[in-house]
This record gives structure tokens, C-alpha cells and sequence, in this order.
């Protein structure tokens, strides 16, 4: 029986990834087209980015005003759009598994990509180095001033040349490396006895382990400083672990090997922690999306993969956890000004609820605004010099709300999307006052005092 949509929760299948069939051209501009014709005769999607609005466009203004008369060589711009924010799939096609008509827009753009990457057998100089993570956050520590120094939007010197030679808008404020990282930080302080679990704390015999994350590790340090601080304060035995990046930059990239590869290497490295009882905490929207979710469906047969995506949960999502069944700590103090918790587009994908909306409602007389809208960074989108203006413009509804808030922090659980928004209220007419960008477990450790 035909139905128009869906109301069943949406499922996922697998990434054929590694068959022939995936990367076969023709195969992919049939499913392109099929998907895009579907797309086209509901339009709901249109206000999610600029992908949607690129792809209707080009139908409008073809002959016909129908896909037939659409070139595929025009359909570039569309998969460049994509951020794979997933929203479209979560939040708004109708026509998502177990629907017959089976629409996956952010996995057909992540195939386009993958083809793409195959036959130009590399991915784009300036991506494939941004991406990665591990090797800039180790090679840029040791000079974390200087780099932070070149890499300011006031810098005449430097941001032009960054912008000409590497292609990095100069407008984009840039994420800041730590000196020292997060790990680093966390071993020591658990050799002064710093991190020991309270005795006194509600959610004591609980064990978690913190991957660091790289967006944390090697440029917010402090996110993970409130993070374990909360959790020992509330009992939770607690240490650090960083086998390596999640992947995520890579595929954005279409590079789905390496993901696989990162995704054996890290999960096989944490298979003992997940064994030994630790539940296990990220504290980026993006890693939680990859561990729980992504991951495996790449490698929906590899045992640690499937260890490690069950015993996964967001900071924000956990601290809940502990508040609901075993209680909090008394001690949150007010903070002086509201929060604008914008909810970042991985954790929504993640189907969890508002978590950290939640979790900053336990602090007394919190003043919290939930913002559903997309900000627009979608990672290497909003730093290079050709896609920021479109990430700025996608971000601008979202800044408006964080204005209108009056809110004198904007928190998310992506890093990058808080940074991101700050700098679109920034550039608002008639705005005075722009707020901090924090993370929530940062805004909840302050009410506890904790840093």
C-alpha cells in the first residue's frame, strides 16, 4: 500500500561503501536523479541550507522547469551545498526508510563526494590538510602563540596570505590551539589527585571514560576541564582517553576508507575501557553522531564498533542521566545572564532530545532559549573563502534569534557553531551587545563553581 508519508521513527541502512556498484557513475547519477525528482515535487527541505535551494533553482530555470532537462554536470554546486547535518533526514523528509520511496540525502551526497574523490583520486589540498586533526593539533602546540597570533581576523599581515595561498576566507575568526592540550592537562591533574571521584557524589560506581575529542584536546581545553570536574564532583569515576580523531573531516570529504579506518583503530583501542564497565563520554556533537551512529553503519560487522556506539553518550546527555536517577549535588548557583542554547544539528541527529537545554535548566532561575536552526558553519564550509558568505547567509536566521534573545551567552554542543554564530550577530545591523560562546557543560561547571 502506497502512503504519501511516513510517521515511523527513521531508519538507517548501511553504506555499501565498498562495492563496485557505489562508486559506478551512471548507477549514481540514476539514484541522484530519482532522489532530486522526489525532492523537487515536495520542497520541504527548502529553508535547511543550500543545497535544497541550488537544486530547485536549477529545475525552475531548466526548459521543461523538471529534472529531464537538467544537465548532471550541474549538479556540482547541490552536493557542494551539503553540509551533512542530517536535519533533512531527522527532522523533515517524509519520505525517509522504511518509506518505500527510501530518501537519503546526506548519504547520497556523501556518495557523490566518495565518487568524486575516487576518480580525482585525491580530495582538494587545502580540505585534505584542514582535516587533518591530529597531526595540526600536534604540530601547531608547541607555537600555539604565534600560530593564534597569525591566525587573528585583525592580522593584515597574515590573513590575506592565508586567504591567497591556502583559501581560507580572512573574515573567518578562526579556532585558537591550546599550549598545552586537554590530555596533557588531564594527566596531570590527575597525579596531584585532582580528578578523584567525590565520595560524597550521588552517581558514585559509576566509571566513564572522556574522549577528548580533537576539537577539545587541541583547542578547547577548558571544555573538558568543566566536564571532568562535573563528573567527578557528582562521583563519577572518571579518567581520558584519545586513540585519534573521530573522521569526520574526512567525510565530509566523501573519504570513507579513511573513516573506516579511524573508526577500527579508535574503537578497537577503547573495546578494553567499554569491557571494563566505563560508559563512554564525547563532548563534540560530531564525535557522538560518528561513534553512535555513523560508524556503524560503515562497518555495520565490526564488534568494537558496536561495543563502543552503545556504551557512547554526549556529556550533556549523561550529566541528565545522572540527574534524573540518582539526583544532583545541591550548590548550583543563578548566573548572571540568560543562554541562548543553540541546539547543534549533530546532536539533534542524534535523537536524544535537548539535552543540554535540559541540563541548563538545572541551574536555579536559568534563563534558557532554545534555538532549532541550523548555524550554518557545517565545518570546512564556513572557513573557506568560496562557501563562507553562504554559511554566514544560512547562519544569519539563526544569529537573529540569538540577538533577539538578549542572552549574554550562546552555548552549543559543536564548538565550531557557537564560534560561528557569534561572529553572524557580530556582523547583525543595530546589535550592541554580542554574546560569549561557551559550551553547556562549561556554563553548568560554573554554576557549580567548579571552574
Amino acid at each position: 500500500m502506497k502512503r504519501e508519508g511516513s510517521t515511523e521513527a527513521p531508519t538507517r541502512h548501511p553504506i555499501d561503501w565498498q562495492s563496485e556498484e557505489f562508486y559506478d557513475q551512471a548507477a549514481l547519477d540514476e539514484e541522484l536523479r530519482r532522489q532530486f525528482d522526489i525532492c523537487h515535487g515536495c520542497r520541504r527541505c527548502f529553508n535547511l541550507c543550500d543545497s535544497f535551494p541550488r537544486l530547485f533553482d536549477l529545475i525552475d530555470e531548466s526548459a521543461s522547469e523538471e529534472l529531464d532537462t537538467v544537465d548532471s554536470a550541474d549538479f556540482a554546486p547541490i552536493v557542494e551545498a551539503c553540509t551533512l547535518c542530517d536535519l533533512c533526514f531527522m527532522t523533515k523528509c517524509p519520505y525517509v526508510p522504511p518509506h518505500e520511496f527510501n530518501l537519503d540525502f546526506p548519504h547520497l551526497m556523501l556518495r557523490a563526494r566518495a565518487v568524486e574523490l575516487k576518480e580525482k583520486g585525491k580530495a582538494p589540498f587545502v580540505q585534505n590538510q584542514l582535516a587533518q586533526m591530529d597531526r595540526n593539533g600536534e604540530m601547531i602546540a608547541p607555537i600555539a602563540g604565534v600560530a593564534n597570533w597569525a591566525s587573528k581576523t585583525t592580522n593584515a599581515i597574515t590573513r590575506p596570505v592565508l586567504e591567497a595561498v591556502a583559501g581560507i576566507d580572512k573574515k573567518v575568526d578562526l579556532p585558537k590551539f591550546a599550549g598545552k592540550t586537554f590530555m596533557k592537562r588531564a594527566k596531570e591533574d590527575q597525579k596531584k589527585g585532582l580528578l578523584d571521584a567525590n565520595p560524597n557524589g550521588p552517581a558514585l560506581g559509576r566509571k566513564a571514560i572522556i574522549y577528548a575529542t580533537c576539537a577539545v584536546n587541541y583547542n578547547n581545553p577548558g571544555v573538558g576541564d568543566a566536564a571532568i570536574r562535573v563528573l567527578t564532583h557528582l562521583g563519577v569515576e572518571t579518567t581520558t582517553d584519545y586513540p585519534g580523531c573521530c573522521g569526520m573531516p574526512f567525510l565530509e570529504q566523501g573519504d570513507i576508507a579513511k573513516v573506516a579506518a579511524n573508526a577500527a583503530k579508535v574503537a578497537a583501542a577503547m573495546r578494553p575501557l567499554v569491557d571494563a564497565g566505563n560508559d563512554i563520554i564525547t563532548l563534540t556533537a560530531s564525535c557522538g553522531l560518528m561513534f553512535k551512529f555513523e560508524w556503524p553503519l560503515i562497518l555495520p560487522d565490526n564488534e568494537d564498533v558496536k561495543a563502543l556506539s552503545a556504551a557512547t553518550y554526549d556529556i550533556s546527555e549523561y550529566v541528565v542521566g545522572i540527574a534524573n536517577k540518582e539526583g544532583l549535588l545541591d550548590g548550583l548557583q543563578p548566573l548572571h545572564g540568560g543562554v541562548a542554547m543553540h541546539m547543534a544539528c549533530h546532536a539533534r541527529a542524534q535523537n536524544v532530545g535537548p539535552k543540554s537545554a535540559e541540563l541548563l535548566r538545572f541551574i536555579p532561575e536559568a534563563k534558557v532559549t532554545v534555538i532549532e536552526r541550523c548555524s550554518g558553519h557545517g565545518g570546512t564550509f564556513g572557513v573557506l573563502k568560496e562557501t563562507h558568505d553562504v554559511a554566514m547567509k544560512i547562519g544569519k536566521p539563526t544569529g537573529r534569534l540569538v540577538a533577539k534573545s538578549e542572552a549574554e551567552t550562546v552555548c552549543s554542543d559543536c564548538p565550531l557553531a557557537a564560534k560561528h554564530l557569534v561572529q553572524v550577530v557580530e556582523n547583525l545591523d543595530g546589535v550592541e551587545n554580542v554574546p560569549e560562546a561557551a559550551h553547556p557543560i562549561e556554563v553548568f561547571a560554573r554554576a557549580y563553581q567548579l571552574v
